[in-house]
């Protein structure tokens, strides 16, 4: 190995140990997302740069794979923060609750 691959593969290893330590102590359900999204793509740069170095095209599958997952991921959950974030605005818990007992919301 290279001084270079040694270099690109300790600070993937940095990076992903940083983000484990982030995911682990959150202190919000956003820091644990954004942290397995960084997950993700060092997982994918991981795999570009052994797929480089190793001169090897049978990772790219692979590589596509973790990177879709990692878009779809990130997408699903900020669109569900976002509909929350938009309900607690709103004050209501979802669009298709119903009034309160009393509260029809008709005048006399």
């Amino acid at each position: 190995m290279t001084a270079v691959s040694w270099a690109a593969y300790l600070l993937l290893g940095s990076g992903a140990l940083l983000t484990l330590v982030r995911l682990a102590l959150g202190p919000s359900l956003l820091d644990r997302v954004v942290a397995t999204d960084t997950l993700l793509v060092i997982i994918a740069a991981g795999l570009a740069v052994h797929a480089a170095l190793q001169r090897d095209p049978t990772v790219v599958p692979v590589l596509v794979v973790v990177s879709l997952l990692a878009f779809v991921g990130s997408v699903s959950v900020a669109r569900y923060i976002g509909g929350m974030l938009i309900h607690s605005h709103l004050g209501t818990e979802s669009p298709d609750a119903e009034p309160p007992a009393g509260e029809t919301g008709e005048s006399r």
